[in-house]
């Protein structure tokens, strides 16, 4: 950690008893033990990662711990959406029982969305509830998946359709790990930063028309200043709807049709859920378009500003022959919002402006696809 005081924040997600803390920021790894110690129940810990993060940062976790006198075990996962499942959600729990990780211990997630989400469920399941801290590596995980509670698996049917709702203890969110992650992973990540702009902070969807390359360089003070503001956006809508029960599905804004593209895909590394999700993003303002709720205008800046980035902003850029219909289709009537049969989208009246809409049928879905790049079956 450099001498000069490191570019911090923290962000509260105020849950009534169940409230915790998101820190943001410079060299929260080295100080991840002062950090850790006040919620430990005992000097004892477990961290679930992967093996990338392992390599690349959990000597650093391991030596902060140690020299604090906080005993750690670490499982190493493999990498990607793959794990992902029931296989290593059962692995992940024989393992802790093993490690004889007691209710009031701490499990930490150190990594991306993948083991956020695997540890999470995991945490909520073992001995009918474990406490976990969240240390999210990659800039979506940051941004979005850490943040909240959601936690899950996937499935042959579809993308975190097997989970629990469980918050965790802490989030502690170090912006100096994002300078290992690839460029891809990065441009991953700054689609959910976008996503908040364009779904109800049009201020700060204009911030990042003027400084995603600076956000994307991880200059310090605009990578603390985007995820802070995403946290932010986030914290008060989960504050308000923690069950999704009501607009906390407007965080899906993308989702529907994201969702889909990445089932298609087969979840093995050729679309990234941040991919997914900017196009998806860009979808829904031209399926918003297409009904008539929304200038083309804020549809364009949308595809700019992530075309900029090189996300995915049409679907020939992940599908040149096309996706069929009827495919999608049948993949987004899996979705989580779906009630009584009956898909809810995600759409926009502007940038800044998203809402939730109960109305769409299927030939009207289809017909837009078959307009936008899918394919008769």
């Amino acid at each position: 950690m450099s001498s000069h005081s490191p570019v911090r924040q923290t962000v509260p997600v105020q849950l009534g008893n169940r409230s915790y803390d998101i820190v943001i920021g410079s060299g929260l790894l080295g100080d991840a033990a002062k950090l850790i110690a006040p919620l430990l129940n005992r000097p004892k810990l477990a961290i679930i990662t992967d093996r990338a993060v392992a390599a690349a940062h959990l000597p650093a976790l391991q030596k902060a711990l140690a020299d604090a006198q906080i005993e750690s075990d670490t499982m190493i996962l493999p990498e990607g959406e793959p794990t992902k499942s029931f296989g290593d959600l059962e692995r992940v729990c024989d393992w802790l029982l093993d490690k004889k990780i007691e209710r009031n211990d701490c499990i930490v997630a150190f990594g991306g969305g993948v083991i956020g989400d695997l540890t999470g469920f995991a945490a909520a399941i073992l001995r009918r509830g474990t406490r976990f801290i969240q240390m999210p590596t990659s800039l979506l995980a940051q941004v979005d998946s850490s943040i909240g509670g959601k936690t899950a698996i996937n499935v042959a049917q579809g993308k975190n359709l097997i989970g629990a709702f469980h918050q965790p203890d802490l989030v502690l969110a170090d912006t100096d790990v994002l300078a290992s992650l690839p460029p891809r992973q990065l441009a991953a990540g700054y689609a959910e930063i976008v996503k908040y702009g364009a779904l109800g902070y049009a201020d700060f969807f204009a911030w990042l028309e003027k400084n995603g390359a600076s956000v994307l360089a991880l200059e310090p003070a605009a990578i603390t200043h985007a995820i802070a503001q995403s946290c932010h956006a986030k914290a008060d809508i989960v504050a308000r709807d923690e069950r999704e029960t009501g607009e906390r599905a407007l965080l899906n804004l993308g989702h529907t049709f994201g969702h889909a593209f990445e089932a298609l895909c087969g979840y093995g590394g050729r679309l990234l859920h941040g991919e997914a999700v900017a196009l998806g993003m860009v979808m829904a303002f031209d399926f918003s378009v297409a009904r008539g709720h929304c200038a083309e205008a804020d549809s364009v800046r949308l595809r700019q500003v992530l075309a900029a980035a090189g996300l995915p902003v049409w679907m020939r850029d992940i599908a040149p022959d096309g996706f069929a219909v009827t495919k999608l289709v049948e993949a987004m009537q899996q979705d989580k919002k779906v009630e009584a049969g009956q898909m809810r989208f995600i759409l926009a009246r502007a940038l800044g402006d998203s809402f939730i809409a109960n109305d769409v049928n299927v030939p009207d879905l289809s017909a837009f696809l078959l307009a936008n790049g899918a394919i008769e079956p």
